[in-house]
């Protein structure tokens, strides 16, 4: 367990100088909201999402994620869906009805918040955003939304969880936690109809150098953007379900980018089942149940194919969210998955 330590620290290093900083979410298509602010105020509804993920589960100190996000629309008065939403009270939410009576959405603003919290071995991200959209109709069936997420993201590391002491190293040597606080600026583009969504989003937009000393050896590196892109369309499967197929690629400079392809197939939006297929990662499974108009639950497992399915038991991930303010009554959300 020892060695296993060392080499997660060593990764953990590895990836503050150039590799992926920010969390994986093997379910973002529930909250595609947590990585393109451009989603802010899409639904007609307050929604909020409470997200955990934990990583490599058996190995001591490996990856945990917890995030909470809340959006909400201004001055959103019209009934609109898109290739995500939920369904229509009282008529098949993914029949050919929709398509034929599916129009754009009216301009509207969105504001939201965003904390999240991913924690591995000795370091810990503390990241929080307020965000704003704009969302308007560029043609009768086809929306464009813009936003931006401004905070900062806290780092700490806790050095009594050090495992090593380099002489005259005045951080490797103490006991307690040491705090970089930095700036933080994201921002996203994202297009969306009836039947498909497109979107472009970077995070840690203001590039920042970390040192947990002044003048000691501790390791330290660079905060570097992160790119993502995302694209999903719906396709009808009889009258009782549809199946969406969706992608979502991601890019760290210098690192090769990373592949996720997903499928969901869902029945009347009340349940759903799905499967997941992450580059250079493994693959992974998940299931949903909307509860009722106020309250979905999806979980998800990921079984790894590198070499560190050796010592890991997979990785669980469970996203609760909660419609507040749902006057359409709507069942889950309607323009995010």
């Amino acid at each position: 367990m020892r060695k296993i330590a060392f080499g997660l620290l060593g990764i953990l290093f590895c990836h503050l100088a150039q590799g992926q900083q920010k969390p994986h979410y093997t379910q973002y298509i529930l909250n595609q909201y947590v990585l393109n602010p451009a989603l802010t105020g899409i639904e007609n509804y307050t929604d909020v999402k409470i997200g955990h993920r934990r990583q490599w589960e058996g190995i001591e100190d490996a990856p945990v994620t917890t995030y909470f996000t809340i959006h909400t629309p201004i001055h959103k008065s019209d009934y609109r869906t898109t290739a995500t939403s939920y369904q229509v009270p009282g008529e098949n939410p993914r029949g050919q009805r929709y398509w034929e009576n599916y129009t754009a959405a009216e301009p509207h603003h969105g504001v939201g918040f965003q904390v999240i919290n991913d924690q591995t071995g000795p370091l810990n991200y503390l990241s929080a955003y307020a965000t704003y959209a704009y969302h308007l109709g560029l043609s009768p069936r086809t929306s464009l939304s813009a936003g931006f997420g401004l905070g900062a993201t806290s780092l700490t590391l806790n050095t009594s969880k050090l495992q090593f002491a380099t002489p005259g190293d005045p951080v490797a040597n103490s006991r307690g936690n040491v705090t970089r606080i930095k700036p933080d600026l994201n921002a996203g583009l994202y297009l969306y109809s009836a039947d498909y969504f497109i979107g472009i989003s970077a995070q840690q937009l203001i590039p920042s150098t970390v040192s947990f000393s002044d003048r000691g050896t501790t390791p330290g590196g660079q905060l570097v953007p992160h790119f993502f892109a995302s694209a999903g369309y719906r396709f009808l499967v009889g009258e009782d379900f549809n199946l969406i197929p969706s992608v979502l690629v991601k890019y760290v400079n210098p690192t090769p980018p990373q592949v996720d392809v997903n499928f969901k197939l869902q029945y009347h939006d009340l349940l759903w089942v799905g499967g997941s297929y992450r580059s250079q990662d493994g693959f992974a499974g998940m299931l949903g149940l909307n509860v009722s108009n106020t309250f979905n639950i999806g979980y998800s497992y990921d079984y790894t194919t590198s070499r560190l399915n050796q010592f890991s038991k997979g990785n669980h991930e469970i996203v609760l969210g909660f419609l507040i303010g749902n006057k359409y009554d709507d069942s889950c959300p309607r323009n995010i998955w």
